[in-house]
């Protein structure tokens, strides 16, 4: 591919060389530039890029896309430098054009939001297959290109990285796509050049402080994914979060609304609920639908995903009724209030809930089943959570979801998540400020995971309730000496096996 046609786009502050020539590839990192090479040098939140350009040309790279005007020469010495306004944004543009714009081939659809983007993407991706369409999917748990499944390492990949999946979704023939979209790869533009035919906004709360500084900055930042969009795509937002209409100000796109509270385009109530499934009253003002629905899953929060999942497949053109059809055979998204019956009669939950709100959620659902069922119980059925934070992440919110936890329990295990370069003690002892000296008390603190979680099987009895959050899906640690093995989900079945 000619340079030039690299840089369609890009706003380019200063440029030395040549343009008109052949490029063999893009690279961001400098150890995987080869001859040829366009190496875009980017500013990191440890590394900087721009230290590395002198061993790129070494390696024979044909061109360096820089933001950083200091490291520009005076000549070109056969290699071409272009100066922009921010290589990031560099990034995504040149690699959407390296692979063939190949979000403009398929319908793609982004999710953002702090939690429900991967059970919204994933029952998206579900719900289009059972369509008999070609789909792919990129998620926090797993990528799909149509039936293949390709690892996944981050919510969202880098630049380069989701340009080439996206390439192979249209390779393979796929005409929809489904993307978690995080607020680090908005904020780091890694989807900056492609086309969205439709962006979903779930809710927000606090999350990723440690990266974002201030919840203005986070919102800002998601909001960015909808300020984007053209006037050919839709939006459809929540209207229960405070923040819904904030998304979408000042967008182009049609916009849709959902609520589970007061008049939207998709409206949903539960009219009953258990830990199997809620039988809901699901209304539309397109297509004037007006019926009762059962769904396997749970929760107000899942009521929500469900409305805005509901509400994707119509703006794409999908039977309105087809929809609902297929959303009642939907089983709920791995780690995501996934349930495991114990032969003696409590039920373990395995939940990814990770941020207070999505803690507090889980809970009050759990709350409300165990309340609605209590006529059927010989003795007081007890809420026992299991529940730690991560490591090198977001600190403000440990006392935090300490609290929350604690308030919506009946017993309550503070243990470690992924303490990664942390102390697990210091994280425990950061969730443990959040409570008196006096509930302290009533509070047990286990250190080790699998303790803690064999230890709250141990308490639970017949129509007792044992969450497990925080990590859901997630089959392994992140300890300081590096990642092990760890499925929480396998250590609750284990001791039901055992205690047969």
């Amino acid at each position: 591919m000619i340079l030039k046609e690299l840089l369609t786009g890009l706003e380019v502050l200063q440029l030395i060389g040549d343009t008109n020539i052949e490029v063999t590839g893009i690279q961001s990192d400098s150890r995987r530039v080869t001859s040829g090479n366009v190496f875009v040098a980017q500013v990191g939140t440890t590394v900087d890029g721009h230290v590395f350009i002198p061993q790129c040309i070494e390696k024979g790279a044909a061109a360096i896309v820089m933001d950083q005007a200091e490291h520009m020469p005076t000549q070109s010495n056969g290699v071409t430098y272009i100066l922009v306004k921010s290589s990031d944004e560099a990034l995504g543009k040149m690699a959407h054009l390296w692979y063939g714009e190949p979000s403009k081939h398929l319908q793609l659809v982004g999710v953002t939001g702090t939690n429900g983007k991967t059970t919204t993407a994933t029952l998206l991706y579900r719900l289009f297959k059972t369509l008999g369409e070609k789909v792919g999917l990129l998620s926090t748990v797993i990528n799909y290109v149509d039936d293949e499944a390709i690892a996944s390492t981050h919510t969202t990949p880098d630049a380069l990285s989701l340009n080439a999946l996206l390439a192979q979704m249209v390779a393979a023939g796929c005409t929809y796509a489904f993307m978690e979209v995080s607020s680090h790869a908005i904020a780091q533009q890694r989807i900056a050049g492609l086309e969205f035919a439709g962006a979903l906004f779930t809710n927000l709360t606090r999350d990723h402080m440690d990266y974002h500084k201030t919840f203005d900055h986070y919102r800002d930042t998601k909001k960015c994914l909808f300020d984007h969009l053209n006037k050919n795509a839709f939006a459809i937002t929540n209207i229960d979060d405070k923040n819904g209409l904030i998304m979408t100000q000042n967008c182009r796109a049609k916009v849709y609304t959902y609520s589970t509270r007061s008049m939207a385009d998709f409206r949903g109530k539960i009219l009953e609920e258990g830990f199997d499934g809620m039988l809901l009253r699901m209304q539309s003002t397109l297509g004037a639908v007006n019926t009762e629905v059962f769904v396997p899953l749970v929760g107000r929060f899942n009521v929500s995903n469900l409305l805005l999942i509901y509400g994707c497949g119509v703006a794409l053109g999908v039977d309105a009724m087809e929809v609902l059809r297929i959303l009642s055979g939907l089983q709920p998204v791995n780690g995501r209030f996934e349930t495991i019956h114990s032969s003696k009669g409590w039920t373990g939950i395995i939940d990814y809930a990770h941020t207070p709100d999505a803690v507090e959620n889980v809970l009050k659902t759990i709350n409300e089943i165990v309340s609605a069922n209590a006529s059927k119980q010989t003795q007081a059925a007890q809420v026992i959570t299991v529940v730690g934070c991560g490591g090198n992440r977001d600190k403000g919110k440990r006392p935090i979801m300490a609290r929350i936890a604690f308030e919506n329990s009946t017993q309550l295990i503070l243990t470690s998540d992924n303490p990664r370069d942390e102390e697990p003690h210091a994280i425990l002892q950061d969730m443990a400020a959040g409570l008196t000296a006096e509930e302290l008390q009533r509070v047990l603190i286990i250190e080790d995971r699998a303790s803690a979680i064999k230890t709250a099987c141990t308490l639970a009895h017949q129509g007792d309730v044992v969450l497990v959050a925080g990590k859901g899906h997630e089959d392994y640690q992140v300890l300081d000496f590096g990642t092990v093995y760890f499925d929480e989900k396998v250590i609750v079945k284990n001791f039901i096996d055992e205690m047969k």
